[in-house]
């Protein structure tokens, strides 16, 4: 794990705080749950137990926010019918939401939650945050296309925040 005094090299991600790394947790349960068809008690309490915080396979995890990580995953769960839509408007139209890439499905339902549900957190916070997830696991024009589509759903859902008026940015 990285301490506070060291910086990542440029074009490495930042180090994760407890909510960075809950973020990432939640990413990759929800891939679990949308691969393996694993149901939500079983994904929480897996990734509570097990990976959170925890050494897997001489891999140190960062340690989470529990509370947050379980938000994030049951509000996706809870809101998949709501955020799937808005997440498809925001792609380009020929690349529905089902044709995407899996963890990259994982990340824009996340974020997507973020900006619906958790008006507590600024949307560009929110934005930066998965970019950076993106980048964790992509090295080509994802983290592009993660930026260009939670800017076009947080102008979209919170267009106060940025003077507009709600319409496509």
């Amino acid at each position: 794990m990285t301490d506070k005094a060291s910086k990542p090299r440029p074009g490495e991600p930042k180090p994760a705080n407890k909510r960075g790394a809950a973020r990432l947790a939640a990413v990759q349960a929800l891939y679990q749950m949308d691969v393996g068809g694993v149901r939500l008690s079983d994904v929480l309490g897996e990734f509570e137990a097990y990976r959170l915080g925890q050494e897997i396979d001489g891999e140190q995890y960062r340690d989470a926010d529990p509370a947050w990580f379980r938000d994030l995953v049951s509000g996706v769960v809870a809101d998949q019918r709501v955020l799937d839509p808005e997440i498809h408007k925001a792609l380009a139209e020929d690349w529905p939401l089902k044709r995407i890439d899996t963890t990259l499905r994982a990340i824009l339902r996340a974020g997507g939650f973020e900006l619906l549900r958790r008006k507590d957190v600024p949307a560009k916070v929110v934005i930066n945050e998965y970019i950076d997830i993106a980048k964790a696991f992509y090295e080509g024009d994802e983290p592009r296309m993660v930026n260009g589509v939670l800017d076009k759903l947080a102008h979209r859902l919170r267009s106060g925040e940025f003077g507009d008026t709600g319409e496509e940015a």
